[in-house]
C-alpha cells in the first residue's frame, strides 16, 4: 500500500528562538525523506513573514519567543496562511498553555522531550488533519474517566448542536471560527461551550477536546 506522503514531501517551517534547537530539528527531520525543512525563524515577526512567504504544510512553533509568544505567532500565521497547520513544540508542560494554544488555533501541542519517531508521526498526523494534544493532558483526563468520572458517558447527553460545536473545538477551531462554520454568533457558541463543559464536568477546552476524541475512537 502506498503511503499518503509518498508523492508529496511535507514542507516544514521551524520557529524557535534557540539556534541549537533548530539545528537539532533540522538534523532529526531532515533524515526523513517524507519531510522537507523549507525555512526557519527565531522571532514572531520573522516566523509570520516566513510562513506567509513560503506557505509550509506544518509549522513547528515554540511558545517563548523574544518579541512575543507562540500564541501571538499562531494567530497571525493562521490569519495570513489559513491552510498551514501549526504544531506547538515546547518544553513547558502546562495544560493551561494547552488551552491557550487551542484558543490561538493551534492544531497540536507537544513537549520537546518527545522522541524523533513520535515527532515525525505527530507532524504527519497534524498535516493529515488530526489534532495532537500534550500526552500529559490526555493522560490526566483519561485517568479521570477511568476513575468513574461522569464525563465518560456524558457525550451521549449532549444535544446534536452541542456535539457539532464540540467537534469543531476538538479540531482546534476558535469560537469565532465555530460561529462562522455553524452560522451562529460567537456569544451563542460561548453559551454552548459553557453547557458542554458543565455536562462533561470539565473547565477547559483541551479537556473537552480529549474526551470527544476518545469517545470518537
Amino acid at each position: 500500500m502506498k503511503s499518503v506522503f509518498e508523492n508529496h514531501r511535507l514542507r516544514i517551517a521551524l520557529v524557535d528562538d534557540s539556534e541549537v534547537v533548530r539545528l537539532g530539528l533540522r538534523a532529526l527531520l531532515g533524515a526523513d525523506r517524507s519531510l522537507e525543512i523549507v525555512g526557519e525563524a527565531g522571532t514572531v515577526a520573522a516566523g509570520v513573514e516566513l510562513v506567509a512567504r513560503l506557505t509550509p504544510d506544518v509549522v513547528l512553533l515554540d511558545i517563548r519567543l523574544p518579541d512575543g509568544t507562540g500564541f501571538d505567532a499562531c494567530r497571525q500565521i493562521l490569519q495570513r496562511s489559513p491552510a498551514t497547520r501549526v504544531l506547538i513544540l515546547t518544553s513547558v508542560a502546562d495544560d493551561t498553555l494547552v488551552d491557550d494554544a487551542i484558543r490561538a488555533g493551534a492544531h497540536g501541542y507537544l513537549l520537546k522531550e518527545i522522541d524523533g519517531r513520535g515527532l515525525v508521526q505527530a507532524i504527519r498526523d497534524v498535516a493529515a488533519g488530526k489534532s495532537i494534544l500534550d500526552p500529559a493532558v490526555t493522560a490526566r483526563v483519561m485517568q479521570f474517566m477511568k476513575s468513574g468520572g461522569p464525563a465518560a458517558d456524558a457525550i451521549a447527553l449532549l444535544s446534536p448542536q452541542e456535539k457539532r460545536v464540540l467537534a469543531h473545538i476538538a479540531e482546534g477551531c476558535t469560537n469565532k471560527e465555530v460561529a462562522v462554520r455553524l452560522n451562529l454568533s460567537e456569544k451563542t457558541v460561548k453559551n454552548y461551550l459553557s453547557t458542554v463543559f458543565e455536562k462533561l464536568h470539565v473547565s477547559r477546552r483541551a479537556e473537552a477536546a480529549v474526551i470527544y476524541a476518545q469517545q470518537k475512537k
